[in-house]
């Protein structure tokens, strides 16, 4: 356990939580750590708070370049043999990085997840720790990754080859980083294992999350990350039929995002999972969905499901026409 472990803390505007990160960092359990925090360009006190720490961290203020561009920054001045990303607003309990060190050391292995949990943050100033996301074994983290499966990024340890072989961080990428990061390290031969136990907080603000914020931009990132794994399984031919109904299974949960924005590409979504899997069938939490599929098929289905959903808004937006009609005709009266 003498190995050197490299926190890599990105940082833009993060002056409300900045300190609990890196305090988490300095708190943990593991002697051999350097903590390395790379501000992108903040416009708030967020560089006052990381040169208070003088000599505790390794810091460096860039002009803002993204969140990615930032961490492969940090990951080129590191010179831990284990890698642990933290983004600013999240934090990590003291024993978390000792526990993965021993893990990792114990089975070999290039990378290790474990469990994590929320808290939610509210305009009000209330939050409160949510139930902990048991993360578990998957059988295969390729296709749980394809299918859409997550982790917070707190709650992994890397080792440092596992990093180089990837190639980093997509710095094309607006959202998504994640799961197309790991992916890359994952389709570049590094072994996962999950190590049970909750050491990582992720920080969520009211309903506010990356998908809701821009819609467009978070379903066009997916697209990308996903067709980006697809191609190289196809090149290393290796787009086996479980790798294709994991996709397929995205590209329809993809397709249902769209819908609230754009049916064209809710069409070009559903188009991509039939020609994944043919035979994809969503098994869905609607009983009557179920059995006009059976009867009908999927694309069928889907096509009566929009129907059903394109009648509905007609119907509220009239009710609520009517609405504000009866309102205003009161306030004349």
């Amino acid at each position: 356990m003498s190995q050197l472990v490299s926190v890599i803390i990105p940082c833009f505007n993060a002056e409300k939580w900045l300190q609990e990160a890196i305090d988490s960092c300095l708190n943990q359990t593991y002697p051999h750590l350097e903590i390395i925090v790379i501000d992108d360009g903040s416009t708030d006190n967020s560089l006052e708070i990381i040169k208070s720490y003088g000599d505790k961290i390794i810091w460096k203020s860039l002009p803002h370049q993204g969140g990615n561009y930032v961490r492969n920054y940090g990951f080129k001045i590191s010179k831990g043999q284990y890698i642990q990303y933290l983004d600013a607003d999240d934090y990590i309990l003291p024993e978390k990085i000792a526990r993965q060190v021993s893990y990792l050391e114990a089975t070999g292995a290039d990378v290790v997840y474990g469990d994590w949990r929320y808290k939610h943050h509210y305009p009000d100033g209330t939050s409160f720790l949510d139930s902990i996301e048991i993360a578990e074994t998957q059988a295969d983290i390729l296709e749980s990754l394809l299918a859409n499966w997550w982790t917070a990024v707190a709650s992994l340890l890397y080792r440092r080859s596992a990093i180089e072989n990837s190639g980093g961080w997509d710095e094309s990428l607006s959202a998504a980083q994640d799961r197309d990061f790991f992916l890359t390290v994952v389709m570049n031969g590094a072994k996962v294992v999950y190590q049970p136990g909750c050491y990582s907080v992720y920080r969520r603000y009211g309903n506010v999350t990356v998908s809701t914020c821009s819609k467009c931009r978070w379903i066009e990132c997916q697209s990308i990350v996903l067709q980006k794994a697809q191609n190289k399984l196809i090149q290393s031919n290796k787009l086996t039929i479980n790798y294709r109904c994991a996709l397929a299974l995205s590209y329809f949960e993809l397709a249902r995002e769209s819908l609230k924005v754009d049916y064209g590409m809710y069409l070009q979504f559903l188009e991509k999972t039939l020609i994944l899997s043919p035979d994809f069938k969503h098994n869905s939490q609607r009983t009557i969905y179920n059995l006009i599929q059976n009867i009908f098929g999927f694309r069928h289905t889907e096509r009566i499901f929009f129907m059903m959903l394109f009648i509905r808004k007609i119907i509220n937006s009239l009710n609520q026409y009517l609405l504000n009609t009866k309102r205003k005709f009161s306030v004349i009266s």
